[in-house]
């Protein structure tokens, strides 16, 4: 098995399959378009997680997609990009990738969101399952297909997290800072901000403050 990150940049290519490799303990595999992404799983039949961004010179993002899905159809996609393009965000959905991250949030994110489509999750944004649901809203009712974008039950999210980050989740809704989380639930600062890593992914946020109003929405705490 191997993972493969595919990205424009050489030092966002090389920071995240040093990600990778720690995340799926397994070779990394590199490319920077498309069509070497391409290449790769045509060579390589082993690629369970293949992490890209969605514009990259050469192959424009859906065929691009579209041709790693095709070649590479058992592995989990995951989209990582500075786009916060509404129609790249509802073709990548139509595309049924495992994950849409933006660049833009925080670090840690990025890690939690991928080591929750690992262990069989999905990442999407709150717009995202936001668009979804209006695009839902708009066509005809169809009993028979599955809305995969509809924000989880309560129950399901619920069951992603552990007592000990449902705690911390009650602290981030209450406004408390990751100092005062830490000193009340008797943890240290890093396990706190791995915890609301891991929270922000989970409820599908970009940072502390949206996972915190989403998690009220969501009626998490």
């Amino acid at each position: 098995m191997a993972a493969l990150a595919c990205d424009d940049h050489p030092l966002v290519r090389a920071a995240l399959a040093l990600v990778l490799e720690d995340i799926v303990g397994l070779p990394v595999l590199t490319a920077p378009d498309f069509a070497g992404a391409w290449a790769h799983a045509e060579a390589c039949d082993a690629i369970s997680l293949i992490v890209a961004d969605l514009h990259m010179p050469g192959i424009g993002p859906i065929e691009g997609l579209s041709g790693l899905r095709q070649r590479a159809p058992n592995a989990k996609i995951v989209v990582l990009t500075g786009s916060d393009s509404d129609e790249d965000l509802m073709a990548a959905l139509a595309l049924g990738i495992d994950g849409f991250v933006p660049k833009s949030v925080e670090p840690g994110v990025v890690e939690a969101a991928l080591r929750l489509v690992m262990a069989g999750g999905r990442y999407l944004p709150a717009r995202l399952a936001e668009l979804a649901s209006q695009a839902t809203c708009a066509a005809p009712i169809a009993p028979s297909a599955p809305d995969h974008a509809a924000l989880p039950p309560a129950e399901t999210t619920l069951g992603r997290l552990s007592s000990r980050q449902r705690d911390v989740l009650d602290q981030m809704v209450r406004g408390r800072s990751n100092k005062e989380i830490a000193r009340l639930l008797g943890l240290s600062p890093a396990t706190v901000k791995t915890h609301i890593a891991h929270i922000i992914a989970v409820v599908g946020a970009s940072n502390r403050t949206e996972a915190a109003i989403l998690a009220r929405e969501q009626g998490l705490v």
